[in-house]
């Protein structure tokens, strides 16, 4: 049986070399692929049933015969267009007077003998109210079809992708869960949970309504031009042969727009990288009162930004420009040339050259709206690429998979045959290396040695997780690979390190373990593994949920809720990965004899480091490097002198040291880790969540515990706010009045060219009418003449509102920018510790938040003068021609303003619309996915498979709604034009025979009316961003509107003269405002006289740092006071007391210009002479090292001095602080960085600059503080001791054993 077996590992070692060369592999191996293999469009449909073909088809021809209507209606158009003109060209032969109807024909009355001899017009056959029903109930008629074709083609093809969609959700989910986890190891979860939602919705996107549209656009194109060539070839050409040009202006647009945005991105990066290295070293910044300077600098860099978005303002105002010139061009080409071919040629009548020009008009104009389909296509496959490749991919270890023997019992030996193994996502290093041994059954085997040696991956193989690539591993003389995965996973009991909890309830953790379980075995176990007690503590016992990857639960908590898991399984193999690591002594030991007790007819096999654990085993293995290198007894180990011999000396010898200081076991991980490489692993984070408090689990799950932090944190902010009145946004764009006023003026005559274009095509048609050839040829040229001239006035009007709104836009954004960063730097430093104001917040605040102000000045205003003329213009036309016309037409106004709207609401709503559902689904995939190997081992993959698609059934209802009501408002808004143009033509047809309106002034009022509706419509549109906008500017004028208890451009308080430097702290308590819980400073009360040196000593955390922060007021103390030359420090100008502070701290900020500017910076009042700079490099023992250097003092330090070495810079913060003459030095560990030879020229440099200042200096070497004239120590926020340093040391206490023993204080 061996044979087949080999043979089929070296194929498995072939394919998995193959597979996973290295992380990067992973990586580029994807990549390879998916330049190779892009997903076909039609593929996207290949998880369509039968009936969602049918969808799919019905839906597309609702899309077709919708797509027909608009070409269609141009058809009816034309026809009436011909018979407004009979009819109009008969009144007026009828009013000639003499000329009568006769016979249906016109005939002079006054002489019989002429009677034959009249051009004989017929008339009398034209009832034009007949007519206009006619063509009324035709409107109608195609309304009608409208609503329910556009209802259909929306609803189906929604519902067909919301099914296709659920369903490729499960194949995509069942996939992964098959994947061998190698290939987990490979894929990041974070990226397989944003395929799962972002990229699953993208493919959604594609095959959804937009499918639907593009087909009903297409439509529209391809019938529009058809019709015009039709009609009339000679014209369609002419018309269609500008079209390229428009085609050009609006492919500039869009290429320049994003273009400039990016160099205006690129440009605003730079001032970015300034407000970031700011805010970031602000305590520098606000010790050295450098906020004016940073200021300056932040504004000289916005500058660039500002004209990049100016130049955007040209290139999209002159082509827009452009555009619309050639658009009105080309009308007055086509206009002129086809009333040749009419008046002329007579090839065309006036109706068909009024079909020709709108159906290509109509053409051009769905071929344009049907390009961002293309774009949504286009994402869709790219999407597609991904998900298809991991639904094909074939696993290698495949653990749903039926095949593979199921042995009838099994005793639970285990052997490993020269078995080599590497991780395939990092092949080139070996984990396992020719590994042999023989665990036998019934017994309990430790496996001990450093981390790394290959235990755990042992322990791994055994499960199944990977196939080693060289050897075997055997179960009672079965290759595993021979074996079904979940029948031998079914044999294995698992405890990890860091056990995985599913956020169930206790119970329900404890019967993943076996699906049948009741609850009598559910206590058993738990008393087995010695949880019972603790469970039953709890309020609802069993039933208690242990939070999202058992983050309620302490360490040992849930190390015992795992081993109950384990337990229940009744495994013959039991598997324990460090079990009781998380567990203290106690615990340990009782859970040791639970394990003993389970152990006959058991196979255990144990990962420990703990001697306790290890010393019970029956067998103990030794690894190193890969290899199993020693096995026995604990006392024949112990014997051999060799790994084992070494782990336990070193752990007993940290014990005892530990028992000296008498510190409790759980850091005896700490000094191992210096000892012996062993315990890194031990030391994860099983144990140092009980240093750190924190779910030990945090990592796991970075979306949950991370977005509940959120919701406690940032959403508060986002809600509070109001949004800000409009007119405070513009009184700070006051200043650029002309621009915005010109900007107004240009768009209110672009707001007048839909109207003026209403009226003169109207007028076209009327021209027409004229019984005389001359009149109506001068006529039509007069028109096209104003057509050419509104051309080169929307050139020129276009191209103003362009600019003057981008330039006053970008100034405003500028001017927000500056005032926001200002605001920011004068906040006090508080404000900064604050989760919410991050650098990296704070920047994007900057960034994004002043951007978006624009879109309620700027650029809105222009649309809104352009709207507001827009109609107004237009109802002046209507009502100035048929005041009873004009009404009818205004009740479908608002109707038809919204839907322009909605459409677009509609369009950016439907994206959006089930992230709720999804949210659930996302948490399942999330928790599966992250404790993959946890799913694995105890194989409850179809379980977690199950759960989604139950849940995947919400999403899918809520779309099926949604299709119905996008469906209907799209429908809706698509036929509420030809409701309204059947109405009233319709009445139009009543008033031209009964009160003598002329025909051109009917088609005038309902043109004017009907695109100033739609024209509205667009308009609003842009209220999303208008609403932002001022949610945006209300978070800035809070910000602006913030008094900061510590004001730093507040002028007021208290200054002196002889500044002398002595300071007392009186009794003074604090806390961090960001901690409100942990007291800092217990009532800190010293006293330096001026010209001394205090030093401070004491443990990290004792608050020596923070009474430096009080005494430059970064904080004001809770209780007590701060004294300087004994005026209380909250009295006295802020600036004048940093003024008189220099201060060197233990990671010296230094900003990224020249060596010069960042030793000025430590005097920003006042320009310094460059003589100074060099004397206090001197005396920092800086100026020889400059001068070594090839540029000298012009060296640029990088970003944050990350040119320099840490002295390097610890000596320029000197040679800053020393020039600004302070009279009061703070040293904060100015020299904990430094190796023992810079320390010693650093210490040098600052014992001379001590001279004559008063000085605190805070340090842990001795060296340092030895010359003091007081040592204060400190612990817990309060002084204990104080003295110099032969008086504390005289005194024998805390100091003299921080002294003679090195070890901290608590």
């Amino acid at each position: 049986m061996s044979d087949p077996v080999i043979l089929r590992s070296v194929k498995k070692f072939g394919e998995e070399n193959d597979g996973f060369e290295s992380d990067k592999s992973c990586k580029l191996q994807d990549e390879k692929k998916g330049d190779g293999v892009r997903v076909g469009f039609f593929q996207l449909f290949r998880f369509s049933s039968s009936t969602d073909i049918w969808l799919m088809f019905v839906g597309s021809l609702c899309a077709f015969l919708h797509g027909i209507a608009q070409p269609g209606v141009l058809l009816i158009f034309g026809t009436m267009t011909d018979v407004f003109i009979d009819y109009d060209i008969e009144l007026q032969e009828l009013q000639i007077p003499g000329k009568a109807c006769v016979n249906n024909t016109i005939v002079w009355t006054n002489s019989s003998l002429n009677q034959t001899m009249t051009n004989g017009t017929r008339c009398g056959l034209l009832n034009i109210e007949s007519e206009m029903i006619k063509f009324a109930s035709y409107y109608a008629g195609i309304a009608v079809a409208v609503l329910i074709t556009g209802y259909i083609q929306i609803c189906f093809w929604v519902i067909a992708a919301a099914r296709q969609i659920q369903k490729m959700r499960k194949f995509y989910f069942r996939r992964i869960m098959r994947m061998e986890i190698g290939w987990f190891d490979c894929n990041s979860v974070g990226e397989l949970n944003t395929r799962f939602s972002d990229d699953i919705n993208k493919i959604n996107d594609a095959i959804a309504d937009q499918m639907a549209l593009f087909i009903q656009r297409m439509t529209s194109t391809i019938c529009g031009f058809l019709l015009g060539f039709f009609r009339g070839w000679k014209l369609t050409l002419v018309i269609i042969s500008v079209s390229p040009l428009i085609g050009i202006g609006a492919a500039t647009i869009g290429l320049s727009v994003s273009k400039f945005t990016d160099y205006e991105l690129k440009a605003y990066a730079k001032a970015g990288v300034v407000a970031d290295e700011v805010i970031s070293s602000m305590r520098t910044v606000a010790a050295f009162g450098g906020e004016k300077r940073e200021v300056e600098r932040y504004e000289k860099n916005l500058v660039f930004a500002q004209r990049w978005g100016i130049r955007k303002g040209i290139v999209m105002g002159f082509f827009t420009g452009f555009v619309w010139c050639l658009i009105f061009l080309c009308y007055a080409l086509a206009f002129w040339y086809g009333s040749t071919l009419v008046l002329d040629e007579g090839e065309y009548t006036p109706g068909t050259l009024v079909q020709i020009f709108l159906s290509v008009i109509v053409g051009a104009l769905n071929l344009g709206n049907a390009s961002p389909c293309l774009e949504a296509f286009a994402t869709g496959r790219a999407a597609a690429t991904s998900i298809f490749e991991t639904i094909d991919r074939k696993p290698i270890i495949d653990c749903m998979s039926e095949d593979g023997y199921k042995l009838d019992r099994i005793k639970g030996e285990i052997e490993f045959h020269n078995v080599t193994f590497h991780y395939p996502s990092r092949p080139e290093v070996k984990i396992l290396n020719n590994l042999n041994m023989v665990i036998k059954p019934g017994e309990m085997t430790a496996l001990v040695g450093p981390s790394g040696a290959g235990k755990s991956t042992a322990l791994q193989l055994i499960q199944r997780f990977y196939d080693p690539c060289e050897g075997m591993v055997t179960v009672d003389g079965h290759d595993i690979r021979s074996l079904n995965i979940q029948w031998l996973r079914d044999q294995i009991g698992i405890v990890e390190q860091e056990p995985v909890l599913f956020s169930t309830t206790i119970a329900e953790n404890i019967r993943y373990g076996r699906e049948d379980a009741t609850m009598e075995d559910i206590v058993q176990a738990a008393k087995e593994a010695n949880a019972y007690n603790f469970i039953m503590d709890l309020p609802q016992q069993f039933d208690t949920l242990v939070g999202e990857g058992g983050g309620q639960m302490s360490g040992g908590q849930k190390q015992r809720v795992a081993i109950a898991r384990a337990l229940i399984r009744n495994p013959k193999i039991l598997l324990l990965d460090m079990a009781t690591s998380a567990l203290d002594n106690e615990s340990e030991a009782m859970v040791q004899e639970a394990l003993s007790k389970i152990q006959h007819g058991h196979t255990i096999i144990s990962v420990a480091h703990r001697l306790s654990t290890v010393k019970a085993a029956d067998t103990i293995i030794g690894f190193e490097h890969g290899a199993a290198v020693e096995r026995g007894t604990h006392e024949e180990l112990l014997e051999r002198k060799g790994v084992y011999f070494t782990l336990v000396t070193l752990q007993s010898q940290g014990n005892q040291a530990l028992n000296e200081e008498d510190i409790k076991g759980n850091l005896h991980c700490f000094i191992f880790l210096f000892v012996y490489r062993a315990s890194i692993r031990q030391c994860s984070k099983s144990q140092l969540s009980y240093l750190v408090h924190e779910p030990p689990l945090a990592v796991v799950d970075h979306k949950s515990t991370y977005e509940e932090d959120r919701k406690d944190e940032d959403i508060p902010v986002q809600e509070e706010v109001e949004p800000a009145p409009v007119r405070r946004i513009l009184k700070f764009n006051a200043p650029e009045w002309p621009y915005m006023l010109a900007g107004s003026v240009g768009a209110a005559v672009n707001g007048t060219v839909t109207p003026l274009y209403a009226f003169l095509f109207s007028e076209i048609l009327g021209t027409f009418a004229l019984p005389d050839k001359d009149e109506q040829r001068s006529q039509i040229n007069g028109v096209c003449l104003l057509f050419v001239a509104m051309g080169c006035v929307s050139l020129f009007t276009q191209f103003l509102q362009g600019y003057a709104f981008a330039k006053s836009g970008e100034l405003l954004t500028k001017r927000l920018r500056k005032f926001g960063f200002r605001a920011m730097l004068g906040q006090d430093i508080g404000w900064f510790d604050d989760l919410r104001n991050s650098p990296g917040a704070l920047t994007t605040r900057l960034a994004t938040d002043a951007s978006q102000v624009q879109g309620a000045a700027g650029s809105q205003i222009g649309m809104m003068v352009n709207s507001f003329t827009n109609v107004t213009v237009a109802m002046i036309i209507a009502f100035s021609f048929s005041w009873k016309l004009s009404l009818v037409i205004l009740c479908f106004f608002p109707f038809l303003a919204l839907s322009g709207a909605t459409q677009t609401r509609m369009l950016t709503g439907f994206a959006s619309r089930d992230k709720q559902a999804l949210e659930m689904v996302g948490q399942i995939t999330n928790e599966a996915l992250s404790n993959i190997r946890t799913v694995a081992g105890i194989g409850k993959e179809r379980r977690f498979i199950e759960t989604l698609e139950t849940e995947l059934e919400k999403p899918l209802k809520t779309a099926i709604q949604k299709a119905n009501v996008y469906g209907f408002c799209f429908a809706f808004s698509q036929c509420i034009m030809f409701v309204a143009n059947s109405a009233s033509y319709r009445y139009g047809g009543y008033l031209i025979p009964n009160e003598g309106l002329h025909f051109s002034y009917v088609f005038r009022v309902i043109s004017a009316v009907v695109l100033s509706a739609t024209a509205l419509g667009r308009t609003f549109s842009y209220t999303p961003s208008y609403a932002k906008a001022k949610i945006s500017a209300a978070r800035f004028f809070e910000l602006l509107d913030r008094q900061p208890p510590i004001s730093v451009y507040n002028s007021a308080g208290e200054k002196w003269d002889n500044f002398r430097g002595k300071i007392d702290f009186v009794d003074c308590k604090f806390t961090y405002p960001s901690r409100p819980d942990m007291q800092v400073l217990n009532g800190l009360s010293v006293s330096i006289s001026p010209g001394q040196t205090l030093a401070f000593v004491g443990s990290s955390g004792c608050g020596k740092s923070t009474s430096i922060q009080l005494l430059e007021r970064f904080y004001d103390p809770d209780q007590g006071k701060v004294m300087i030359d004994g005026h209380d420090s909250k009295k006295v100008n802020i600036q004048f007391l940093r003024s008189n502070i220099g201060i060197v701290s233990q990671e010296p900020v230094l900003f990224a210009c020249s060596i010069m500017d960042n030793i000025k910076y430590g005097d920003n009042t006042k320009e310094i002479p460059v003589e100074r700079v060099i004397a206090a490099a001197k005396q920092a023992q800086l100026h020889d090292f400059v001068m070594s250097l090839p540029e000298k003092y012009e060296t640029n330090v990088g970003s944050q001095g990350s040119q320099l070495s840490r002295g390097e810079k610890q000596r320029i913060a000197i040679a800053r602080a020393i020039v600004r003459d302070p009279k009061i030095l703070l040293l904060d560990e100015a020299t904990s960085a430094l190796d023992t030879e810079s320390e010693k020229t650093v210490q040098v440099a600052l014992d001379k600059a001590r001279e004559g200042r008063t000085c605190i200096v805070i340090a842990h070497r001795l060296s340092t503080i030895q010359n003091a004239d007081i040592i204060a120590v400190m612990a817990q926020g309060v002084v204990i001791e104080k003295g110099t340093h032969e008086e504390l040391m005289a005194q024998k206490g805390a100091y003299y054993k921080l002294v003679t023993t090195g070890s901290p204080i608590s």
